[in-house]
């Protein structure tokens, strides 16, 4: 057995089936293709969870006709940071249901207003209802309990974000849709 030089390692060469030593291209034309792949479906299947249309263009869409039946009171606004450093917005309040159907689902429109009162934000979310509130706040949609007619309930709408030069009122809160049993 010869000894090896330790100032000249032996070279580790891969050959070709064919017993060539050119590189293949093919593994690196396959990686390529992966990482190709994982972008295009981490761009269709990754946006944003939150996008949702719309409706009523630059201003807010029309008011549901059984929103005339609820009353929305109470409503308390606060904040708190999350974990990547970031500030979400919480809007609470009681709705209560004073027609005749029961409810399934609610649809609203919130519009924060900027310092001149312009709409400088609006958003369209889904009305989530409170379930418990320790040891922290606990959401589940309006289908998850079904609001009754004469029942109240509370709820809580979540933004991760609200326009910088928001005018600390209020926002207005409009009931677009309503879905009903």
């Amino acid at each position: 057995m010869a000894a090896q030089n330790p100032e000249n390692p032996p070279e580790l060469r891969l050959s070709q089936p064919d017993g060539s030593d050119r590189p293949s291209w093919i593994p690196w034309a396959v990686a390529g293709g992966v990482v190709a792949l994982s972008f295009v479906v981490l761009i269709l299947l990754g946006g944003p969870s939150r996008r949702s249309e719309q409706p009523g263009g630059a201003g807010l869409a029309p008011a549901d006709p059984y929103a005339a039946k609820l009353s929305i009171t109470g409503m308390k606004m606060s904040e708190a940071s999350n974990f990547a450093g970031g500030k979400v917005t919480y809007l609470d309040g009681q709705i209560a249901n004073q027609g005749d159907q029961i409810l399934s689902g609610i649809t609203v429109q919130v519009a924060f207003r900027n310092a001149l009162g312009e709409m400088g934000q609006k958003e369209t979310l889904p009305m989530t209802l409170i379930r418990a509130h320790e040891p922290y706040v606990d959401t589940q949609p309006v289908s998850a309990a079904p609001i009754k007619p004469g029942e109240g309930r509370e709820f809580r709408l979540v933004f991760d974000r609200v326009i910088p030069d928001w005018n600390q009122e209020f926002p207005e809160v409009r009931v677009i849709k309503v879905q009903s049993k």
